[in-house]
Parts: structure tokens; C-alpha cells; sequence
């Protein structure tokens, strides 16, 4: 008897053991995704599934199981930082508690729609799913007008946090929360302690770095919470976070040196409170743009933003009658309260009025902000009857003007500079203090890595006169070095294929170079170029029409880049018609083009071709380009070709600057398609000062979108009629002086007085 009662009591236990053991963790290592795929369908609630470390190249993993509560399912890297997914790879979780961590995507692409996808198809989700400490770093389709998104969140109740999100250039969210089905809607996301950016100037639409819904959903709740991020430089587009539908929260993350703004896009109980955004007087940095019915805006700090229109530290919009989805729905009760904004250049209301954009906001509610500057006060701008906002309780320091004076009083808080934060009131300095930080958030195992190589930080070569001595070097150059010329001639029989940033530059005047090719310099994925007291003819280049001295890959490049001509004498590129100083083909960014104290002799092309992007899709060749003190004789085409077409309003360039240049016969050749001495289509920022234009084709200056800025000041024009644009309104004409016909010479003065034209003094003899 007492034997059979032993025996049932130890058979209890072993039942009570094996039953506790059902969930207890096991650890199973694979090396193939053929393992890992075995092991996934094997796995149990508690299984730990370690992927090798290594290379996995090609690999596109199925993570689908079914954790519980008390137990989940883990995918991790068996040493974290260690776990490499490249080429064409990704992931797609499936099932319930699961979680994935540790993992590196790098040096590649995903094959499909998504690098992470919290869900396997449209029928199998995941819920209560956490990806955390993964890294996405430059993984991006060589296509940059490819798109995809680097994460997906799909089901209910799931979480991304404490990943390294860095340098996304091709076209796509970087991480989207998806609408699209009742099993994705009121999902209660979260994310949180990511670290985003820097994400370069896509330069269309579609690079935002997070959206929440899409305006077929924005009538849907989402309920996600956005915290304690940080967004490094997030630059693709306008808007930085597009937030297209309601119920959200945007709290306590930090926006630093972001030229975009937080945007309410689509979307109604939208709350954004105790975030930091931080411009350091960066262009085009922003805060807040406000759209849409019953949001909160409240206890936010805004620091040293400098954009303006969508970009301003604060934007109300107006909005369309009877709006569609996705267009604007007008501003109803929103509630703007507690916030500072400190050395702001804008805060505007009613931005974007216009025939279709008509309503201003009603209802709206504007109380105890704190507008705070030193120096040049924040501009109070108004596009439409503000009859609809209420003010009470603001702020201001002296020198400002509100928009009205009911509703705000300058404040005794002088100082508006960083470090006296400590003296916000109460809820403003815990903002502050507890603002999120760099070094809070992603992974303690993966470096900060800067996206872009720059000029000058490499070694200094020392290169001789000779033939193709200039090709040889620049082919052994590592990124950021410098090739210091010696005087002599340079010929060039080959052509320089850049994938790198590489100056070239003279030790001494008598530098000269005779490129022989159809191209100088032709430059790919990573390459820029910086050309410094140079002398290049085109004299012995290849008898061929569309002849180029700098151009990009014919094919696209993922990476932006840059060109760079200082103090430089370009002569004879006419061997035959169209011969181009630099030229952008399609699928291709530079941020910037700069031409500086340089001479520009007997071009049969342009100076800068930047409109290869003509089907009027909002995409565009160039952000910025810059023409200081340059002489240009016998300019064959337009100067300068830029085009951006569409009625997209994503972006906030092409910015173009000419000042103290002089054009002496420009637009003549009976081979320019153009018909023009300069030639912008959609430039946003026009500013011409102090310069000569003689002999010239018309000017032409077009747009179809935004409200364009042409602004041109004490400069001299054969026929100031050949300034020709289809905005008049927006063109500004100040000290325009028509030049005499028999005017000679860079540095003539007119009848007034003035003297117009480039000071070639800075230029060395030999270019003069």
C-alpha cells in the first residue's frame, strides 16, 4: 500500500516537472537558411533559434511560429552585431511572441516590397511581435527610384525599438506602419529608441523616414506610439513623419538638423507634445506642420529652425472644401499649447492659400506658447483670415510682431541661446533635460557611422605632368584624398571613373589639361569631384556631338553627389555641338553644384545640364547650384538647364544663386533645343545679383508648382524683355539697367554709376 502511494506521488511530480519543462528555453544554432527554415516550423514556446555568425548572402527568412504570452519564440544572432544578411535578403514574421534581435542588414537590397515585414502574406500577420537592437544600414536598391520600405508593421500590438536605421537613398518610407486590412487597423504599435537617419535629399517624393497610414486609410485609427526616438538628419523630403491616420502619439523624441518637418498629412486626434526638434540655424530645418481636425500640439521646443512655407517651425495650413482623401482637410479644434519656440526664423498660418487650398482654420486654439529669438526676430506670417484661431496667454521677446495683439505679451525672458534652457518654465526645462539623446537609443554594438565621405579628410598626392599620370593616380586614390598637380601639360587618353569623393588641384599656375575622350570625368556610385585652379581645353577632345567634361553614370546612382569648380579656366569645348561642362543623366541627385571665380571660354553646350528629368513627375537633377564671380564667353546653350516638372510639393528645391557673373553671347548655337540663355523650369529659389547678361537668348524661367521666389537685384541686361516666366507675380526686378549695345569688358560703369559685372581680380592671370 504505502509502495503504491510512493508511486503515485513521484508520478505527480514527474507530471508537474514535465509539465513546467513544456515551456523551458532551448537553443538551437543553424547555419543554412534550410536549417533556420526546419528550425522555425520545430520551434515551441521558450525555443531560442541563434543564427551563425557570418555571411548570409541571398538569405530571405519566413520567422512564422507561435510563442505565448509567458513564453515567446526568439530569433537571435549568436553574437549580436556578428549576423550579416546581404544581397538580395529580408524577413518576414509571421505568428504571435515572437521576437528577433541582433541581426545586420548591409550590402545589399531586399528582393521584394519590404526588408522587414511583420508579416508573412496578407493572411498571415503578426501580433505581440518585437524586432529590437537590428541594424538596417545602407541596404538599398542601386535603382534610387526603386521602391521599398525597410520596415513593415503589419497585425496588432507589436514593437520596433532600439534599432539603427541609417542612410536610405532609394525611393520608399523607411519605416511604414500598413492599414490596409481590419487585422492592421487600431493596431497599438509601438516604436521606440530607434535611432533614424541620416537620410539624404531624395529629391521627389517618397522619402519619408516614417509614415503611419496612407490617405486611403485616413478616416482609419492607428492608435501607434511614436517615443524616445532619434532622428539624425532625416533629409529625404518635406516631410520627415507623415502621419496619415488618427489616434497617434509623437512624444519625447528628438529631431536634429532635420530639413523636414513632423506632419500631420492625413489624420484626425493626433497628439504631439514634449518632442525636441534642434535646427542649429541648418537650412531648411523644421518643426511642426499642422493639417486636419481635433490635434494637439502641446509642450514641444523648437530650436534654431530656419525653414519656411511647409518647412516653418510651426505651419497651420489651410484646407480644401469638401477635401478628398488625399488632398487637405481643413484645420478644426486644434489646440496649440505650451510650446517654445527659440530662435525660429517662421512660424506661419494659413500656409498654402490659395483657389483650391481656401479654408482657413476654424477653431483653433493658440495659448501660453513662448516665442523667444536673438538677433533677427521670427517672422509672423499670415496667408488668410485668422478670425479662426484664438490667442491667449503668448509670449514674445522685443523686436517681434505677432500676428495680432490680442492674446500675446512680451515676456521678460531675454536669452535665447542653448544653454540657458535651465530658464524655461518648469515643464519646457523637463523637456529639455530629458530630450532624447544619440547615445539613448539603436545599439551599444553597432558604430555611428557618417553617410557621406567628404572632400579633403583623405592624404595629399603629388602627381606629375605627363600622359595619363592625372588617370593613374586618380585611380589609386582612396575617398577624400587630394591630387596636388605640378605645372605642366596633362593629356588624358583615358577617361577618370570615379567612385569616391577626389579633389584635383593645381600646386602652382601652368596646370593645363587635354582630355581626349568624349568625357574627362565620369563619375559613379560614391564619386564627387572638386576642381581647383585648373586649366582644361577641349582642343584635342574626340570629334563627337554631346562631347561632356564632367558627367554622371548613364545608368542612375544610389548615392547623392557633389561638383565642385573653383578658380578654374574651361576654354574650346567646341570641337563639336552640345559639349557640356557638366552634365546629369537620369535617376541621378547632385546636392549641390558649385562654380566659383572660373572662366568659361567657347562652350558649345551649357556650363550645367540638369534637366534630364522632363516627364513632370516631381523628380529633379539638382538641389542646389551656385555660379559666384564666373565670366562666360561664347556659351553655345542655356548656361544653366534645370527642370523640375509637376505639381509635387514634397521638396523644397531646386535653389539656384548667380551672383557677380557676367554672359557675353549666350544661347546662339543653332543647336540649342532650348532656345535660351538660361533655362529653369520649376526652380523654387531664384536669386540673381550683380551681373551682366549681353548678347543673349531669352531667359526663361517656368514653373508649375509652389510659390516660387525670383528675385533679381542691380544687375545690367541687353533687353531687360528677355526676362520671360509664366509667374510674373512672383518675379522681382530691382536696379534692373539695360546695357548699352557697345558695352565692353566685365567691369563697365553704366550712367548711374554702378559698377556691374564680376570682379575678376580674385581670378589668376592665366584665366583672365
Amino acid at each position: 500500500m504505502l509502495r503504491h502511494l510512493c508511486i503515485a506521488i513521484l508520478g505527480t511530480i514527474y507530471f508537474l516537472l514535465g509539465s513546467a519543462n513544456v515551456h523551458a528555453q532551448s537553443e538551437v544554432l543553424v547555419k543554412t537558411v534550410e536549417e533556420f527554415h526546419e528550425a522555425a516550423k520545430a520551434a515551441q514556446p521558450g525555443t531560442t533559434i541563434l543564427l551563425a555568425n557570418g555571411v548570409w548572402e541571398h538569405a530571405e527568412l519566413v520567422f512564422q511560429a507561435q510563442g505565448t504570452p509567458d513564453a515567446h519564440i526568439y530569433l537571435r544572432a549568436e553574437t549580436p552585431g556578428k549576423v550579416f544578411l546581404e544581397g538580395e535578403s529580408n524577413l518576414r514574421i509571421a505568428g504571435e511572441y515572437l521576437e528577433v534581435s541582433g541581426l545586420v542588414f548591409r550590402n545589399g537590397h531586399t528582393p521584394t516590397e519590404d526588408v522587414i515585414s511583420f508579416r508573412r502574406n496578407s493572411k498571415n500577420l503578426a501580433n505581440h511581435c518585437r524586432v529590437t537592437e537590428c541594424v538596417i544600414h545602407e541596404f538599398n536598391n542601386p535603382d534610387r527610384h526603386a521602391s521599398d520600405r525597410w520596415v513593415s508593421l503589419y497585425g496588432k500590438h507589436n514593437r520596433l525599438d532600439h534599432c539603427y536605421l541609417v542612410g536610405k537613398r532609394n525611393r520608399g518610407v523607411m519605416v511604414a506602419v500598413r492599414l490596409n486590412s481590419p487585422e492592421s487597423q487600431e493596431n497599438q504599435h509601438q516604436i521606440d529608441h530607434n535611432y533614424f537617419g541620416p537620410r539624404p535629399n531624395l529629391g521627389s517624393n517618397g522619402g519619408e523616414t516614417l509614415r503611419i497610414g496612407t490617405s486611403h486609410y485616413c478616416h482609419t485609427n492607428s492608435r501607434t506610439v511614436v517615443e524616445h526616438n532619434f532622428f539624425d538628419r532625416c533629409n529625404g523630403e518635406v516631410e520627415v513623419i507623415s502621419n496619415k491616420s488618427g489616434n497617434n502619439t509623437y512624444r519625447r523624441n528628438t529631431f536634429f538638423e532635420c530639413r523636414g518637418t513632423l506632419t500631420m498629412r492625413h489624420g484626425d486626434y493626433t497628439t504631439v507634445e514634449e518632442n525636441v526638434f534642434i535646427g542649429n540655424g541648418m537650412p531648411h530645418t523644421g518643426g511642426i506642420r499642422v493639417i486636419n481636425q481635433y490635434q494637439t500640439i502641446r509642450n514641444n521646443i523648437m530650436y534654431g529652425l530656419t525653414g519656411k512655407g511647409f518647412r516653418s517651425a510651426l505651419a497651420v495650413m489651410n484646407g480644401v472644401p469638401n477635401s478628398p482623401a488625399n488632398r487637405y482637410v481643413q484645420v478644426l479644434d486644434a489646440h496649440i499649447t505650451g510650446n517654445a519656440l527659440i530662435n525660429c526664423a517662421n512660424v506661419q498660418l494659413c500656409v498654402g492659400s490659395d483657389s483650391e487650398r481656401s479654408l482657413p482654420p476654424s477653431g483653433a486654439k493658440v495659448t501660453d506658447n513662448m516665442f523667444l529669438a536673438d538677433g533677427t526676430p521670427t517672422q509672423f506670417t499670415t496667408f488668410d483670415d485668422i478670425s479662426g484661431i484664438t490667442f491667449e496667454g503668448n509670449e514674445f521677446t522685443e523686436g517681434m510682431e505677432p500676428w495680432q495683439a490680442e492674446g500675446f505679451k512680451q515676456g521678460k525672458w531675454k536669452s535665447s541661446k542653448i544653454e540657458d534652457m535651465p530658464k524655461l518654465p518648469k515643464h519646457l526645462v523637463k523637456v529639455w533635460e530629458e530630450r532624447t539623446q544619440a547615445d539613448q537609443v539603436g545599439v551599444a554594438w553597432y558604430p555611428h557611422q557618417e553617410p557621406e565621405h567628404r572632400f579633403g579628410i583623405g592624404k595629399v598626392i603629388e602627381v606629375l605632368p605627363g600622359e595619363n599620370t592625372l588617370f593613374d593616380a586618380a585611380k589609386m586614390a582612396q575617398a577624400g584624398d587630394k591630387l596636388m598637380l605640378k605645372p605642366g601639360r596633362y593629356e588624358l587618353t583615358k577617361i577618370i571613373k570615379l567612385n569616391i569623393p577626389l579633389t584635383i588641384q593645381a600646386a602652382d599656375e601652368g596646370v593645363e589639361i587635354f582630355p581626349q575622350r568624349s568625357e574627362m570625368i565620369v563619375l559613379e556610385h560614391g564619386g564627387s569631384i572638386q576642381l581647383q585652379g585648373l586649366a582644361i581645353s577641349g582642343e584635342e577632345a574626340a570629334d563627337r556631338y554631346g562631347n561632356t567634361l564632367i558627367r554622371t553614370s548613364k545608368y542612375g546612382l544610389i548615392q547623392n553627389y557633389k561638383v565642385i569648380i573653383d578658380d578654374c579656366l574651361i576654354r574650346d569645348l567646341d570641337v563639336n555641338h552640345t559639349y557640356d561642362v557638366v552634365r546629369g543623366y537620369k535617376d541621378t541627385f547632385a546636392d549641390s553644384l558649385v562654380f566659383r571665380n572660373c572662366v568659361f571660354r567657347n562652350v558649345s553646350g551649357s556650363i550645367a545640364a540638369m534637366d534630364a528629368e522632363f516627364e513632370d513627375l516631381g523628380i529633379y537633377n539638382a538641389e542646389r547650384v551656385v555660379m559666384d564671380h564666373c565670366w562666360m564667353e561664347h556659351i553655345g546653350g542655356a548656361f544653366l538647364r534645370l527642370y523640375r516638372g509637376g505639381t509635387d510639393e514634397s521638396t523644397s528645391g531646386p535653389t539656384v544663386a548667380i551672383s557677380n557673373c557676367a554672359l557675353i553671347d549666350g544661347g546662339h548655337h543653332k543647336k540649342n533645343r532650348s532656345g535660351a540663355s538660361l533655362a529653369l523650369h520649376g526652380v523654387q529659389v531664384l536669386e540673381v545679383s550683380e551681373s551682366i547678361f549681353m548678347d543673349i537668348e531669352p531667359i526663361q524661367l517656368n514653373h508649375s508648382v509652389g510659390s516660387p521666389y525670383m528675385h533679381w537685384e542691380s544687375c545690367g541686361i541687353s533687353d531687360p524683355e528677355l526676362i520671360q516666366t509664366n509667374r510674373p507675380d512672383n518675379l522681382q526686378l530691382e536696379q534692373l539697367e539695360t546695357l548699352p549695345t557697345d558695352t565692353q569688358g566685365p567691369n563697365f560703369t553704366p550712367a548711374n554709376g554702378q559698377a556691374w559685372g564680376p570682379d575678376l581680380s580674385t581670378l589668376k592671370t592665366a584665366q583672365r
